[in-house]
């Protein structure tokens, strides 16, 4: 068995049982290490792998709390656990190669049951479904990152057979469509290959149904959907080999020539998307996980001809693309190092030659932190800035970003900001109820505040007072973003 399959059979395990990866290697060989050892190289001996195999198949994921209770053996030294040479520290076997238990203390247990617990109830960006909606109706930022997007576009150098494009957060399609939309402008003529990663069926609905008419004005247009993690999705292929078994691959051509066709089409998959396009939450991050993979590819029939070399085959896909957008691809609060590891290197190294790597995140200082810090003074949602985010990717490439280039550009180039929609007389003297409920929405939006924190606050009204009053300091309410570039050196 290779490594990386039994890395991703150990990741896979852990996610469905809500367990950190310290704590499997600590219940299946007493070795905390395992998965670390294991990905910088290290190799385990026959018999070590027989036993986390034995751990994960007496240990189903369903019953919950098997890390908690289970009682962790450890054979002796001469039927142990190498990796790199090294056995593991904790735990002692007798002279006669007898097992010794090691229970996982009560209140290590008792954290990890209230870890999960909690992880169900984080705030995940795109699947506050009231919220999201609310604000990206109410708000401009759809708009501005668009915009900005599109002005990578003359800094790209696409090669033949097309202009190659990822969104690593399709969300409703606001921005992937206005963007599509630039780059017929800019290349009329040139066949476009677009992946777009999105986790949430309902967000791959609003989205599909805002693509008809980019169809019929760029009918050299082949738009792959997908649920794909980071790591998987720009190249269409899973990791796991559990996951690959139930990989869905959908391929429609599209009939007609018209938008009213393309749309009724489109619209007819919805039940293909309803048994499909499902996802669980990872009891222990709280992050939307799929059930099964899927891939659905969206191309006109009467151009297929054109594009059969740019449609993807299953197994046989490539990245290389010439501009990646990863626009609010992670939750603010997360690590440093998860968001540089599992979002954005993954999408550094799917950039081709000259291919550009375009990110953009909350930024705050804004009156929308106003809000936040009125109701929650200590409050800090954006822990890590672009500068910070590009030294922490740096790191985590290593010399696989020897030909990468880390923009993160002045303020004056990096920062642009979006605001929310209202009347010319709609903050001046009295504001009504909606406004400020938008406003409210906006700024919890913005700053990711969990559901559980917001039920005292808004049960006393004061967040309304708060409110209030910064609108009409600021006469409206508007918000910072920040953008940073990864570039790859052409050929």
């Amino acid at each position: 068995m290779r490594a990386e399959e039994l890395l991703q059979e150990i990741s896979d395990y852990c996610r469905q049982a809500g367990l950190a990866e310290s704590t499997f290697g600590r219940a299946s060989i007493n070795d905390g290490k395992l998965v670390s050892r294991l990905r910088d190289g290290g190799r385990i001996t026959t018999d070590t792998l027989a036993r986390i195999k034995e751990y994960i198949v007496a240990h189903p994921p369903g019953d919950g709390r098997q890390a908690v209770v289970t009682r962790v053996r450890r054979s002796s030294s001469a039927n142990g656990s190498h990796v790199n040479g090294q056995n593991p520290t904790s735990g002692q076997a007798d002279s006669a190669g007898s097992t010794l238990g090691v229970d996982i203390p009560r209140s290590v247990a008792s954290a990890m049951l209230t870890s999960a617990t909690d992880a169900r109830s984080n705030f995940r960006f795109y699947d506050n479904r009231q919220k999201y909606l609310l604000f990206v109706n109410t708000c401009s930022e759809k708009w501005e990152i668009a915009n900005r997007v599109s002005h990578e576009l003359g800094n790209i150098h696409p090669k033949p057979p097309a202009v190659r494009v990822f969104d690593a957060g399709v969300g409703d399609g606001s921005v992937l469509t206005r963007v599509m939309r630039s780059m017929h402008d800019r290349f009329p003529n040139v066949p476009f290959y677009i992946v777009g990663k999105e986790i949430s069926v309902e967000d791959v609905r609003l989205a599909l149904q805002k693509v008809a008419d980019r169809f019929f004005e760029h009918p050299g247009t082949v738009l792959v959907l997908t649920n794909m993690a980071y790591a998987e999705a720009p190249r269409l292929s899973v990791r796991s080999l559990t996951a690959a078994s139930s990989l869905v691959w959908h391929e429609v051509a599209l009939r007609g020539n018209t938008s009213h066709s393309f749309e009724q089409q489109i619209t007819a998959l919805e039940p293909f998307l309803a048994e499909n396009w499902k996802a669980t939450v990872n009891p222990r991050t709280g992050a939307s996980v799929y059930e099964r993979p899927t891939v659905l590819v969206l191309y006109r029939e009467d151009h297929r001809f054109l594009l059969d070399p740019i449609i993807p085959r299953l197994g046989a896909t490539t990245a290389n693309y010439d501009l990646v957008i990863a626009s609010q691809p992670y939750r603010a609060r997360a690590a440093t190092e998860f968001k540089a590891k599992r979002v954005i290197a993954p999408l550094a190294r799917a950039l081709g030659p000259g291919g550009r790597l375009i990110g953009i995140q909350s930024f705050g200082n804004d009156p929308g932190m106003e809000i936040i810090r009125k109701v929650w003074p200590d409050d800090n949602p954006f822990t890590t800035d672009r500068h910070e985010l590009l030294k922490a990717v740096k790191t985590e490439l290593g010399a696989a970003g020897r030909d990468l280039n880390f923009n993160a550009n002045s303020d004056a180039r990096s920062v642009f900001h979006y605001e929310m929609h209202t009347l010319p007389t709609e903050v001046e003297g009295s504001i009504g109820t909606s406004t400020l409920f938008a406003a409210w929405n906006a700024a919890i939006y913005v700053a990711q505040i969990e559901d559980d924190r917001l039920a005292p606050v808004v049960a006393n009204g004061a967040y309304l007072d708060a409110t209030r009053d910064v609108l009409q300091t600021h006469n409206g309410l508007w918000f910072y973003d920040e953008s940073y570039v990864i570039s790859r050196r052409r050929d």
